[in-house]
């Protein structure tokens, strides 16, 4: 059977998305993990829990396994040892621009927006923020699928996965990238955007990066996460790997809320998987409307920092204890 090349989310592949990869991948082969790091036996015995047959570890010394570079040669590498059925990347800002390249080394097709793998490999793509499906299959090379782990329920098989490790000769311009992590003065417990249960988006309505502090503000007070429209990306507002859209973080939260952001197909192609959605803008023809369970047509400037007032006021009233007795 051949191998189907899994890459893990982080550095030990402990993330939901990797486990949704080696669900796919079952399907295909003998999955098998690239990891961004070392093995552990936490990581290595969650990988197994899900399929996992084989596991290849970061060489080291070597670059870190943050590195999109460092990944792109692992995967090249291995793909040229091993010609595996395909190779699985989940979908997002740096895993599109890892599949992108490892399909220009390999002269391999590459396909995006997979939201699931049948046997072939054929992959469903979702077109037009989920307007409909389309099955399409690579015709060159290994094909190159970034998934979109959202839409994939998991499942576990259980499996003794072996770890092996790979010698690689990275470029010496692998060596020399480092993952530079700006400092935003937000304390690290906030949750990753990503899972997070709770999302406040902030888009051009919100008026200017100095203004967007209220998107922060709003999440920080309901310990959520914070994001940002293409358009607050572009502009500098909020950091980029912030985006929530078609091409960046595709969210799933139980409460999404979105603040001064019309609504545009991209951006709701990345959060209509949301439990309860709610929009405040000024504009009452914005399209994020239609989509929402809630919408307040009003200025951001006015509703958020009322809406901040009363969670303010709620937390700071007493918990009252109550007690039901029943006679006999």
């Amino acid at each position: 059977m051949r191998q189907v090349l899994v890459l893990a989310e982080g550095t030990t592949g402990t993330r939901r998305a990797t486990c949704a990869l080696l669900t796919v991948a079952r399907r295909l082969g003998a999955p098998a993990v690239v990891l961004g790091g070392p093995a552990d036996p936490a990581g290595t015995a969650l990988l197994g829990r899900f399929g996992a047959k084989t596991i290849y570890p970061m060489p080291a010394p070597g670059p870190g396994g943050q590195s999109a570079a460092a990944r792109v040669e692992m995967l090249v590498e291995l793909a040229r040892r091993t010609s595996p059925a395909a190779i699985l990347i989940a979908s997002g800002r740096d895993g599109l621009e890892i599949a992108g390249r490892v399909g220009v080394r390999l002269d391999s097709g590459v396909l995006s927006d997979v939201v699931d793998v049948l046997d072939g490999p054929v992959a469903v793509q979702s077109v037009r923020g989920g307007s409909y499906l389309v099955r399409s299959r690579v015709v060159r090379g290994v094909p190159v699928l970034a998934v979109r782990t959202e839409h994939i329920t998991v499942v576990p098989d259980p499996a003794t996965p072996a770890v092996r490790q790979v010698r690689v000769a990275f470029p010496a311009g692998v060596y020399a990238v480092r993952t530079v992590r700006p400092r935003t003065g937000r304390t690290s417990a906030s949750p990753e955007l990503s899972t997070a249960a709770v999302v406040v988006t902030g888009g051009r309505g919100v008026g200017s990066r100095a203004a967007f502090d209220l998107v922060n503000r709003l999440a920080e007070a309901l310990g959520g996460a914070a994001g940002g429209s293409h358009t607050a990306t572009e502009l500098g507002w909020c950091p980029r790997k912030a985006l929530v859209d078609q091409v960046g973080t595709i969210v799933h939260p139980s409460l999404y809320l979105a603040l001064g952001v019309s609504g545009s197909q991209r951006h709701c192609a990345g959060m209509r998987g949301a439990a309860t959605i709610v929009a405040i803008d000024s504009d009452p023809a914005a399209p994020i409307f239609r989509l929402s369970d809630l919408g307040v047509v009003g200025d951001v400037h006015q509703v958020v920092p009322e809406l901040l007032a009363e969670i303010e006021r709620r937390r700071a009233q007493p918990v009252i204890s109550t007690r039901t007795v029943t006679e006999a």
